[in-house]
């Protein structure tokens, strides 16, 4: 059974993160978000895969090649413009349409059961599933409502909580059968959402929905992306960290990588992850959850709470970041349900050439592997 990764948006709404990286490539925990696709995927035997790209190509060609690395058989298909996400499976049509498949956003991470989903998908006889999470704001998410047999009968686009019918939304994963073809036009902008699934549902097509109880995140917006990498730090997703040993420091969790230097009056006081060669210098803090990137260096007397360093940050002697991601692109201030301040540093944060930038951090995250 085939699978396809969507990794063709842009990622706006990441943005600075993405003005140098594609989304598919930010760093979770110190590996792309894509690559913890790519685990899941193979612990389900799903091992030939086609991903569609758009914005920087060829910094995800780089960094995956193809797949065997990972233990997969990877192709890519570049759309020179984009034709919404189904638009973008139908564009790999000739890949997929020899039998079921599996589609999955390049955005997600999670452990969902795919093995279960494409089970109660061939159990039900269905032409398309989708796997859905329950949400507490369902104003953020498009919603499916289900008969008493799990088949969709409606959907609802972000409604109130007052006008919701559901809290069951759509979480990116779905499983299809090569017959969605024949209801999909033959060019131009596609969605599943607001035109595929509503269509087939309309038709009177078993269209399933399969509830998940697994991790799931959609690693789609800063803050959200900010909470994913504190996620993997507590254990709330069981991520694959290869090259790296998890010691425990009182009730926290503490992973090193190879060539990582923590000096030993270093205080550890929350969730933390180190990348390979990377320094912590003496008498700094680390506190609530923190990610330090491949060959990220932390001068001496500094405090660290809540914090990412992409791979390769610098930061200097006796400075306190709270609730920040600093990437080549810029330093972010993480405000809850705010506005993101974002500054530049060029001391800190490295050069603003976006070749150099790509460069840089393709290197570093790709050490971890």
């Amino acid at each position: 059974m085939k699978a396809m990764v969507l990794a063709a948006g842009v990622g706006s709404r990441l943005d600075p993160l993405t003005s140098c990286l594609p989304k598919p490539l930010v760093p979770v925990a110190n590996f792309p978000v894509m690559e913890h696709l790519l685990n899941l995927l193979k612990s389900h035997g799903f091992t030939d895969v086609i991903a569609n790209l758009h914005y920087l190509p060829e910094c995800l060609v780089e960094y995956f090649g193809d797949g065997k690395k990972f233990g997969t058989n990877i192709q890519f298909r570049v759309e020179e413009k984009l034709s919404g996400d189904a638009g973008g499976v139908r564009y790999c049509r000739d890949f997929l349409e020899d039998g079921t498949f599996i589609v999955l956003m390049g955005d997600l991470l999670t452990d969902a059961d795919l093995s279960h989903i494409v089970a109660e998908h061939k159990r039900k006889k269905a032409i398309a599933s989708i796997g859905l999470k329950r949400v507490d704001d369902v104003s953020r998410f498009g919603v499916a409502v289900l008969d008493d047999n799990d088949f969709i009968v409606g959907f609802q686009e972000k409604p109130s909580k007052e006008e919701a019918l559901s809290n069951l939304a759509s979480t990116g994963i779905y499983i299809l059968e090569p017959e969605v073809f024949n209801y999909m036009p033959e060019s131009g902008e596609y969605g599943f959402g607001r035109q595929l699934f509503p269509s087939l549902v309309k038709a009177g097509l078993p269209v399933l929905g399969v509830p998940i109880e697994s991790y799931w995140s959609d690693v789609g917006t800063i803050e959200q992306y900010q909470t994913s990498n504190f996620d993997v730090l507590s254990g709330q997703f069981k991520a694959n960290l290869p090259g790296y040993r998890q010691e425990r420091r009182g009730s926290y969790s503490l992973y090193l990588a190879d060539g990582a230097e923590i000096d030993s009056s270093v205080e550890i006081a929350g969730n933390v992850i180190v990348g390979k060669g990377a320094q912590v210098k003496a008498g700094s803090t680390l506190a609530g959850n923190v990610v330090i990137g491949a060959g990220s260096v932390v001068g001496a007397d500094c405090r660290l709470v809540n914090t990412i360093l992409w791979p390769d940050s610098v930061v200097a002697d006796a400075t306190t970041f709270d609730g920040v991601i600093v990437s080549p692109a810029g330093l972010v201030q993480v405000v809850k349900n705010g506005e993101n301040r974002v500054s530049a540093d060029p001391k800190k944060l490295g050069p603003a050439n976006k070749t150099q930038v790509q460069t840089r951090i393709l290197e570093a995250v790709g050490s971890c592997v």
